[in-house]
């Protein structure tokens, strides 16, 4: 099997899939988005997408890993070249679909409360006036963009003058606020992996001292940890949610014996995780993207049995 592990960059998590794809027999080969290119009509008799001259159309799935800074039109260019890929009938890891909902905090926050899953209360607006009411009805808040991870870009706010301070230049930018109640989770949150439609395992996150995000990014401290039951089905059904065939779901309890549903990250990493767990988890979203493979491939099978 031949799989393009398209990323912005090649590091730890292209080489542990390109590793784990490599000691089950399969050929992986990591191509940076910037190098897409689509050719449309013209002499050649096919239409076709390459990337440093390798075709898209010819890999047998394509691992979509993290997409790279850039214009608006860079991005939806990238995205678009995922769809078509998917709609030529080859198998896209996660799916652009997928990728889509879980980059935006506010539809894949929707998306989790259409499934039933508790998140908390949030507001998104676009007007500096509304991200005021907001704060002043929370009481204690967090501001955050409306695409962004590891904890960049943040504002905690309890004041409502200072939360007209933070969003009155960014008014003026046209930026999206996504504007979220402030849970007092005692400075620790979860981090569950989800794989083909299982927790594959979890760590506890622990913020710093002084800081209360817990990204391990940020200098958090991961530990492994045990997921109940409850929890363990809230992680699934959020990858379910959006549509991930694997993601990281993060899980904050909020001190009273409850639990929210904060993101679910659809281009997820996992070193933190593997490094407290000592899972194998490139072995295991490439023994799912297998098997889902092999899956499609007896479904075609059978139905072409069935028309002849």
């Amino acid at each position: 099997m031949h799989v393009v592990i398209l990323s912005a960059r090649t590091g730890w998590h292209t080489d542990q899939l390109c590793g784990a794809l490599s000691a089950r027999g399969h050929v992986g080969v990591v191509l940076p988005y910037e190098s897409l290119a689509a050719r449309l009509g013209g002499t050649a008799p096919d239409d076709a997408l390459q990337a440093e001259g390798v075709s898209l159309f010819t890999a047998d799935a394509v691992l979509a890993r993290i997409i790279p800074s850039g214009s608006l039109e860079q991005i939806i260019y990238r995205v678009d070249a995922l769809h078509w890929i998917e709609d030529r009938g080859i198998r896209v890891m996660n799916s652009p679909r997928a990728i889509e909902r879980t980059v935006d905090k506010f539809y894949t926050s929707a998306l989790l409360r259409e499934a039933g899953l508790p998140v908390p209360e949030t507001v998104v607006c676009e007007r500096a006036a509304d991200v005021v009411d907001a704060v002043r009805r929370m009481g204690d808040a967090i501001i955050k963009p409306i695409f962004g991870s590891m904890g960049h870009g943040l504002v905690r706010v309890t004041d409502p003058e200072v939360a007209r301070r933070v969003a009155k230049p960014l008014e003026q930018m046209r930026s999206v606020f996504y504007v979220q109640r402030a849970i007092a989770h005692g400075g620790h949150d979860v981090r569950a992996f989800v794989a083909g439609g299982r927790v594959l395992g979890a760590i506890e996150r622990h913020a710093p001292a002084g800081e209360w995000r817990t990204n391990v990014s940020l200098g958090g401290r991961a530990t492994a940890v045990t997921l109940s039951g409850e929890w363990a089905d809230l992680a699934v059904r959020a990858a379910a949610a959006v549509g991930a065939d694997y993601a990281g779901v993060d899980l904050l309890p909020d001190g009273e014996g409850g639990v929210y549903v904060l993101e679910v990250n659809g281009i997820p990493g996992w070193e933190g995780l593997q490094g407290a767990t000592g899972i194998d988890v490139a072995g295991a979203v490439v023994d799912h993207l297998v098997a889902t493979l092999h899956a499609g491939s007896k479904v075609s099978t059978a139905t072409t049995s069935e028309i002849q």
